[in-house]
């Protein structure tokens, strides 16, 4: 394991052309991410509203911050203020408070659905059916302070390959259907967020383009 610096560094070589990397920032002290954001980082990732406030406030003020996590509705008034990118768009429920709050904001806030496809209960989003139905009911053109950039999917925590390459592939064309369906003339809904750590390169074979990634650059979590 290498430095911070020379892991983002060693990222940002390896990764192909249009693949962004978001540095999963997470249960990571303040001077870590500055140690990343001086190697030339600007997305970060946070799964926690109380823990990314105030790192919002203490560090440079054009890093995009990224919010990845199950994102409660109680908490959404409190980084819609600032927030760059939501990956987490899990339900029509918090799709309409992120709406509501950006509006009182004066804000658009661009939002990914996110999609549910793997084989654990916990982790959250729309199941491809129930997207399916939620973007064929129009309910979302309502929602004017909201952009709708594309996709997020994670993967079932498993080391069978061919098990992750399949989820993968059932998020990418969730993304090719709505993209073709809905956002055909939109440049925006651009976004399919998926990988990690672990499972980033199979990610991008399947066609991400945003890969969250932790553990590699800033070592093991702080808890």
């Amino acid at each position: 394991m290498g430095t911070i610096t020379e892991n983002i560094n060693q990222y940002k070589a390896s990764l192909p052309q249009g693949v962004k990397l978001c540095a999963v920032s997470k249960f990571h002290p303040e001077d870590s991410i500055q140690e990343a954001y001086d190697a030339g980082q600007r997305i970060f990732g946070e799964s926690r509203v109380q823990e990314l406030i105030p790192k919002q406030q203490n560090l440079p003020s054009d890093i995009e911050w990224h919010f990845i996590g199950h994102l409660q509705t109680n908490k959404v008034k409190y980084i819609v203020p600032f927030i760059s990118l939501i990956h987490s768009g899990d339900s029509a429920k918090l799709l309409s408070e992120i709406n509501r709050c950006a509006k009182k904001e004066g804000r658009v806030v661009d939002v990914l659905l996110q999609i549910h496809v793997a084989k654990e209960e916990s982790k959250s989003g729309f199941y491809p059916a129930e997207l399916q139905e939620y973007m064929a009911s129009g309910q979302w053109r309502e929602l004017h302070n909201i952009h709708l950039c594309g996709v997020m999917g994670m993967a079932t925590y498993t080391d069978d390959q061919e098990q992750i390459v399949s989820e993968f592939k059932t998020i990418r064309g969730e993304f090719d259907k709505i993209k073709q369906q809905y956002f055909s003339e939109d440049e925006k809904f651009s976004y399919c967020s998926m990988g990690m750590s672990d499972d980033y390169l199979l990610a991008i074979e399947c066609g991400s383009n945003i890969i969250r990634v932790g553990t590699d650059i800033f070592g093991e979590r702080k808890y």
